[in-house]
């Protein structure tokens, strides 16, 4: 119904972005991520996505097209609502959260503040296959192509590696979703160990 909003950006919280659109101001719930990158009393571009209840019209807003797609993902899984969509996606990247489903990794899906390992293991079993389904019709995000590629590539092999040097693949996933899955593994553990020594 509303696609996006573009206007000043008149107030924020924690979890709010308010875009004064002529002279209307949308409230638009969004992440950290998104907040991120906006500046108070600039003109910001939101795609936004309307969620109808029968209680309420909630707008939520996103600063990129991907952050959005990942959202309507997450909550089309049963029992996921936009406020645990939010959740994720303000912990996570939409690439993070792609190479988290694509490698079962639960664990990076439950440091989102309200994500328990139920709802966790939820999200990787409803959106495993549709993630493989979807990247062989070729209509996936770049950043779920990314980690369904990675699946088929070296990274598995590199975080089991990295795994017997101590680290969990919630420690070496974010690193790992960044690389080339092609690349041998030890190049991939290099990589990996060089990045997070930065860190």
């Amino acid at each position: 119904m509303i696609y996006s909003v573009r206007g000043k950006l008149i107030f924020m919280t924690s979890s709010i972005a308010v875009v004064e659109c002529g002279g209307v101001g949308y409230n638009c719930q969004t992440t950290i991520n998104t907040l991120k990158t906006l500046k108070l009393n600039t003109e910001v571009m939101l795609y936004t996505y309307l969620n109808i209840r029968e209680d309420a019209a909630e707008l939520f807003g996103f600063a990129t097209r991907t952050e959005l797609d990942t959202f309507k993902t997450l909550i089309s899984v049963s029992g996921v609502g936009p406020k645990a969509g939010l959740s994720i996606l303000s912990e996570l990247s939409p690439e993070q959260v792609a190479m988290a489903i694509a490698s079962d990794d639960i664990k990076t899906i439950t440091r989102a503040q309200g994500i328990g390992k139920k709802i966790a293991q939820r999200i990787v079993l409803e959106l495993k296959d549709k993630l493989i389904k979807a990247y062989s019709d070729d209509s996936l995000p770049v950043a779920a192509t990314k980690a369904v590629n990675a699946v088929n590539g070296n990274i598995p092999k590199a975080i089991e590696a990295l795994g017997v040097l101590g680290y969990t693949p919630a420690d070496v996933s974010p690193v790992l979703s960044t690389l080339d899955s092609s690349l041998p593994v030890e190049q991939l553990i290099a990589q990996t160990l060089k990045q997070m020594g930065r860190n």
